[in-house]
């Protein structure tokens, strides 16, 4: 994995978990502010897609190996990109609906949505740590074959080399037994 990527990775990682906590606090906003907020928030999201982008460049200019893994990070953070929009069209739209809401929740039940977002950077930094175990293993069993590979070719070389040293031997002793 390519440190470029690794770098856009973090940048939408901290974006990310940014934007959730924009949107659980626009979740409470009303009228000018809501739209502030919004408004942040939708620029984020320009900003998260076009780090996307990039690491979608990256990835696909990797060895295949490595490709499959970064390509398969980039569809769950579209994922989360398309599920931090739906935040944002339900933040925005759902403005009406604010007093429903808030007759349904209790107070206490308000915090749920910050434990949710804790939750879900957590299951972020898991993720990430996983992947990162996941290649380490990769490269390690990609160290272990290359290994094996160069110990056959010694192993052929020195196969080589004693064919050589057993027909010049032969040939050393055919010729003493010539001269004499």
């Amino acid at each position: 994995m390519t440190d470029v990527f690794q770098g856009y990775e973090r940048q939408y990682c901290e974006i990310s978990a940014s934007l959730s906590r924009k949107c659980t606090a626009a979740a409470s906003q009303e009228g000018e502010k809501l739209k502030q907020k919004a408004s942040e928030i939708k620029s984020g999201i320009d900003g998260a897609e076009a780090l996307i982008r990039k690491m979608d460049l990256e990835a696909r200019n990797l060895q295949p190996s490595v490709r499959a893994g970064q390509l398969a990070k980039l569809r769950e953070y579209k994922s989360d990109l398309n599920n931090l929009k739906g935040a944002l069209k339900r933040i925005t739209a759902g403005n009406g609906q604010q007093g429903a809401r808030e007759e349904l929740l209790e107070s206490g039940m308000a915090d749920t949505l910050v434990v949710s977002a804790d939750q879900r950077s957590r299951l972020l930094r898991t993720t990430e740590r996983q992947n990162q175990t996941t290649d380490r293993i990769r490269d390690s069993h990609r160290t272990m074959l290359e290994t094996e590979e160069l110990g056959v070719s010694i192993m052929h070389d020195l196969h080589q080399q004693r064919q050589s040293l057993l027909h010049a031997n032969d040939t050393i002793v055919s010729l003493q037994a010539n001269i004499c």
